[in-house]
């Protein structure tokens, strides 16, 4: 974080000082800020963090013996570090990270990027921050870091030499987007799409537009709007950016991408190639990230960084260096006898179609699909619905194994065998333990196997397992 005094950060928390040892609202502090009190290290900010399991105020006296110079509390505590009480320590976290952003902003030349959409946040996240870093100081999401915690965490790791700021904005409920995204006035927002995931919790498709949105009318004045041009919900969001007095850019394969173009995508099982054209000019990339749905994350990093003064021959020669998204995403396990995709980090009906789509496409004629599926979380009264579409999009994209896993997604088992998969081509475990050991039993040379499914499901770590066992 910046070097500010107890008294900046008081003021921009609007807290009640309690000094301890020799500090006074003089004392600077700039080190990290953190809710975990085993991350923190010498000078930082412990922010105690009311939980659902547990309370950080417990743990105070913790982040003390880790060296913390400050804690953000919503309650005094005994211990022997200054303390800054304030009503809500998740609001008074956001309130600093404002503070920090619009103090390097106004400072130096600081440009922000916001990322949203229903699916590919991380991943373009990942793409573009490896794009930027080769332009200068660059912050960016550690993992999936982008709720109402872990967005204003990214925001204070910002120092005065920061160039980039990568934020990606998450969100189950409406308003969330237009919280995180207001705290730091983003310069370009990038929206990848509109889909099903968290439906639940937004109450619809039309709602999780609007929601996706906020981060179109959050941006600056003067600012670009990257958008897909291939989702006609995205598209929808073109008067939005000019009420805002932003511009917009546009990504995809259509021909209403008129920006940034992907053509000639050839899928295959080291990653995917494609002629990427910006502005008129036309280069190849082969990008390492397995999956085709990738082409439009990549597309989506390229259209921001350019926008941001990046030439496209080095965006795509950075791009390039990229092997894999991030663990649990479309990450490559196991050998060349048993090839393992993990991507179950995360999953929503459209990703889990792109997922299968992807097994189809880079399995060969004389190897086997298999498909360890578990359930997508979040959709609320569309769940059996999806669920239902997911089991049969693997029976018609003829997945040669079904394997699914968990009671909460029995009903893309039922699907399956209702659609042709009987005779022990679609199976059906309760517990992860019990699809390993049928696995281990089952795999044979050549097959190629994608584990997929919403981190709540815990199936990464199966991904893991079988990983390591095919290794």
């Amino acid at each position: 974080m910046i070097a500010l005094n107890i008294a900046q950060i008081a003021r921009a928390v609007s807290g009640e000082v309690h000094l301890a040892n020799d500090d006074t609202l003089d004392t600077v502090v700039s080190g990290a800020v953190d809710t975990d009190s085993r991350l923190i290290e010498a000078g930082g900010i412990f922010v105690a963090k009311p939980g659902e399991e547990t309370d950080g105020h417990l743990f105070v006296d913790a982040a003390v013996d880790k060296g913390a110079a400050l804690a953000l509390v919503e309650r005094r505590v005994e211990a022997s570090v200054s303390q800054i009480v304030v009503p809500d320590a998740v609001a008074a976290l956001a309130d600093l990270a404002r503070e920090v952003v619009k103090t390097v902003k106004d400072a130096g030349d600081l440009r922000v990027v916001g990322i949203t959409g229903s699916n590919g946040k991380t991943t373009t996240k990942n793409l573009l921050a490896r794009i930027l870093e080769g332009e200068g100081e660059t912050v960016s999401p550690k993992a999936s870091f982008n709720n109402e915690v872990g967005a204003p965490l990214t925001m204070l790791r910002v120092t005065g030499s920061t160039k980039y700021l990568v934020s990606e904005f998450g969100a189950s409920a409406p308003g969330e987007i237009a919280r995180l995204a207001g705290l730091v006035d983003p310069d370009v927002g990038v929206v990848l799409m509109v889909g099903m995931a968290h439906a639940g919790g937004f109450g619809g498709i039309e709602a999780t537009f609007h929601a996706k949105s906020e981060l179109v009318r959050a941006l600056s004045t003067g600012g670009v709007a990257v958008l897909n041009a291939d989702d006609a919900r995205v598209s929808a969001m073109a008067p939005i950016a000019a009420e805002r007095g932003a511009s917009v850019r546009w990504f995809g394969r259509g021909p209403a991408a008129t920006d940034v173009r992907a053509d000639d995508v050839v899928v295959t099982a080291s990653g995917t190639s494609f002629t990427v054209t910006a502005d008129g000019v036309s280069v190849p990339l082969r990008l390492r990230v397995l999956g085709e749905h990738h082409v439009m994350n990549a597309l989506a990093a390229i259209a921001a960084a350019t926008t941001l003064g990046v030439s496209l021959a080095d965006a795509v020669a950075r791009l390039e260096t990229v092997e894999i998204a991030e663990r649990w995403r479309m990450q490559p396990l196991g050998s060349e006898r048993v090839r393992i995709i993990n991507d179950a980090y995360n999953a929503s009906p459209d990703s889990m179609a792109a997922a299968l789509r992807t097994l189809a496409q880079i399995t060969g004629p004389d190897e086997r699909t298999v498909a360890v599926l578990g359930a997508m979380s979040e959709l609320g009264e569309y769940a059996e619905e999806e669920h239902d579409r997911v089991g049969l999009l693997a029976v018609r994209l003829g997945i040669q194994r079904i394997i699914v896993v968990g009671d909460a997604a029995r009903r893309m088992y039922l699907e399956a065998v209702a659609q042709g998969s009987w005779d022990n081509e679609a199976v059906f475990f309760s517990t992860a333990d019990e699809a390993f050991d049928y696995l281990q039993g089952e795999l044979r040379d050549g097959d190629r196997v994608l584990v997929k499914s919403s981190n709540s499901a815990g199936l990464r770590f199966l991904g893991d397992r079988l990983g390591e066992s095919f290794s």
